[in-house]
Parts: structure tokens; sequence; C-alpha cells
């Protein structure tokens, strides 16, 4: 007889399921969501869709990451279903015969969309190789990253150059980026939740040269996605060695990294002394690292808990005139690139999704003459598409009358012929009756 089965693994609710208190379609605790697609699916090529997987990381956790397209998928299969999974933004990544990588970011489900031309991008793993130390595969992509953008607005000054968009633009694509992430509140976000950072730099004009040139200058952006790596300072090689020490015993690792104490006396000596086992500060700035800042954070380590007599024995022993714990510790703070990375080149902005009047274009301007005729061109497209409706809405509604109509008539057409075929029937029960009765024959 087959053993049973003892259940082991842990039944954890969906994160973004429907909560007994709030609603789910509550915008209050809904976050945004992004679905990140391929058009064309494989006709894109292997590094585009390579791409498209690594900014599926980049946007974790909340993505499809395990989206699945295929090549018959249309604009309209994707905006169907987003409705009902809480889309708030959909990034589209095309390849048309021309060879350029194209991305389109759009507001889901009113719009707008920005058009952008990848002009330059690096995958993940290109960066991972670049790097000494890469820094990958923990606990970064279990929370949003920290969005920093910089340069979004231009400034305004006689000798610059002319603007690229409006400002009115420039304040729309600055709000279309920043809605992309949850927004981040000081005083209940905590500190360990950020791990990861997303730079958005926008690239503005160098030199005077450019300055003076009459044509705009491109709206370039630069994206960035780097690990946030902290590391606690004054401490020297040693006892850094020891605390890394301490974490490879408790993931039970390799005991490669671990220092050999074996020719000392003691443990000071190996932390005091700076030529035992290569620990010790050798110079002044041995126990300083490669680090971007300094920052105070609150003390997180782990401590023992204490009886009642232990704590007061250990709060006698601290003495007067000694200095106590304040609670905080000096953290080296560090910035380890992920990837991808990306350099976009906005080309249009356009109202709706993929499909509404132009905004603005970067190689197209048009006179007031021009911008007045397409709004009346719009205008009566809009006329017509609502007086569609209202007609289509008239014809399903005619037809389901006249289909319920006929219904009804036909049911008391059935009923009609009921009650003659009930009529005959008793008709002729009747004749039969009358002649049992006439034959007395018939009662033997």
């Amino acid at each position: 007889m087959a053993r049973r089965r003892h259940k082991k693994r842990t039944h954890i609710g969906a994160q973004n399921g429907p909560s007994s208190a709030v609603p789910a379609n509550s915008s209050a605790t809904r976050g945004p969501k992004t679905m990140v697609i391929r058009m064309g699916a494989g006709e894109v090529g292997s590094s585009v869709s390579q791409l498209v997987r690594d900014v599926r990381s980049m946007m974790e956790p909340g993505t499809a990451s395990r989206l699945k397209e295929r090549k018959s998928n249309k604009l309209r299969d994707y905006t169907t279903m987003a409705g009902p999974l809480g889309i708030s933004h959909l990034l589209l990544f095309s390849r048309p015969s021309t060879g350029n990588t194209n991305l389109r970011l759009a507001l889901f489900p009113r719009g707008p969309t920005l058009h952008f031309r990848v002009e330059k991008y690096s995958l993940c793993k290109d960066v991972r190789k670049a790097l000494r130390h890469p820094k990958g595969g923990g606990k970064e992509y279990l929370s949003p990253p920290l969005l920093v953008m910089n340069n979004f607005v231009s400034p305004e000054g006689e000798n610059q150059s002319k603007p690229s968009v409006p400002k009115h633009l420039e304040t729309l694509s600055t709000t279309i980026f920043q809605s992309l992430f949850p927004p981040i509140s000081p005083q209940s976000t905590p500190l360990s939740s950020i791990r990861r950072v997303l730079l958005l730099d926008r690239q503005m004009p160098k030199s005077p040269a450019m300055a003076d040139n009459t044509d705009p200058s491109p709206y370039v952006i630069n994206l960035r996605h780097y690990a946030i790596v902290t590391k606690p300072t004054g401490l020297s090689r040693g006892v850094r060695r020891i605390n890394a020490a301490e974490r490879m015993l408790k993931v039970r690792a390799s005991r490669k990294g671990m220092p050999n104490l074996g020719s000392l006396e003691d443990v000071a000596d190996y932390i005091l002394d700076p030529s035992a086992a290569g620990g010790g500060f050798t110079s002044g700035t041995e126990s300083e690292m490669d680090t971007d800042a300094e920052v105070e954070v609150m003390d997180v380590n782990h401590k023992k808990v204490f009886s009642k007599k232990q704590a007061k024995a250990a709060r006698n022993s601290e003495g007067d005139g000694q200095h106590r714990g304040t609670g905080t510790q000096k953290r080296a703070v560090k910035l380890v690139e992920l990837g991808p990375r990306m350099t976009l080149r906005m080309t249009k902005v356009e109202e709706g999704v993929c499909g509404g009047k132009i905004m603005w274009h970067e190689y197209l301007s048009k006179s007031e003459e021009e911008m007045q005729e397409m709004e009346r061109l719009w205008e009566t497209r809009k006329r017509e598409k609502a007086e569609r409706k209202r007609v289509q809405k008239e014809n399903v509604d005619k037809k389901r009358n006249a289909k319920a109509s006929g219904g009804e008539a036909a049911d008391g057409v059935r009923e009609g012929a009921l009650d003659e075929d009930n009529s005959d029937d008793s008709e002729g029960w009747d004749d039969q009756i009358s002649e049992t009765e006439r034959d007395p024959r018939s009662r033997r």
C-alpha cells in the first residue's frame, strides 16, 4: 500500500488578492501594476526578448513576470485583459522592419502614450560580466525600487537651447514615470524594504554651440538600475572577516573565508595585533571601505533577552560616567549596478492608448492653422464614432425586442396548437364512449 503524503508546503494567499476589510478594486489599496510586452513575440529577436525579461525583473514585484506572448496576439488582446487584472501601465517593446527597437509607455486605460526609441541598451548578463563583484539573486526584488529622477524639468534661461518638448509635456512625462511605482512615505516606509534604486537621468545640452542651435535638443533619458549594499563602518578587517564567517556558518557554507586563529592564544591578539593572521588596523584608512556615503540608521541587531536580575546587573555594570548605547549605528552605503541599461529618446506623445491625437512629435511641427484643422478633424471623428455607437445600440435593442416578441408569438401558437389537439382528442374520446354505450356487446 502506498504511503500517504504529508503536506509540508505553506499555503500563502495572494499578496494582491482581495482583502476582507477593503475591497480589491479600491484605489487606496491598489498599487501600480505593469505589463511588459514584446509585440510580435519571437519576431523581435533574442536580444530584445532578453531585454524584456530584464525589464520585468526590474519592475518587480508589481508586474506580470511570467507573461507568455504569441505572434497572433494584438494590442487589443492585452488591453482587454488589462482591466480585469488591474493593470495600470503597459510597456510595449517592438522591433519593426527598419531594425530600430521601440518602447511605448502607455497609461491604462485612458492614456496618454509616450513613444521612445531605444538607442542603446545593455542586458543584465553583460553588466554582471563587467563587474568584479556582481550583486543579485537575493531579496532585492521582493520590494519595488526607489525612483530617482534628474533634470526632467528643463531650467529656464536666455542662453538655453530651444526646448525639446513643451513645459506641460515635461510635467506629464514626469508624472507618468512617477506613477510606475508606489509612493514612499518617509514616516511609515521601513528602510530595510528599500533595496534597489532606479535612476532616470535626462541628458541636457552641454556645449554652448548646441545651445545656439535653432533645432530643438533631443529628449534623451538614461536608465540605470542599482542594488543598495550597506555595511557597518569603523570596523577592522579582522572583525569584518569574523562577521562574514558567522554569516557563512548560519547558511552552512564553506569554511574558506574563515580566519585561522589556531596559532593565537586570544581573539584580542587577532583584532589588536596588525600582523596576526592578517587582522588588525594596519593603517588609518584600512577600516574604511569604498563607499558612496555614510548614514546613521537604527540598530537592528538581535539582542539577548535578559531576566530581571540580569537586566538589573547589566544596568549596574554600566556605571556612572560611561556612555550608554544610542541605538544607532553608522553604515556605509554603496550602489552595485544590476542592469539593464537603456538610453531612451522620446519621439512622440499621443493621447489614448497607442491610438489618439498626437500631442507632440520630434520630427514634425505644425502651424496654428494645421493644429486647428486637426482639432476639427478629431471632433468630426468623435461625432461619427458616437453616431455609430448610437445606431449600433438601437439595432441591438430592436433585434432584442423583435426576438422577445417573436418568442411570445411562437409560445402563443404552440399553446393554440396544443388546445386544438386536446379538443380533438376529447371529441374522439366522447365518440368512443357514446358507441360503447349504444353497443351492449362491447360491455362483455
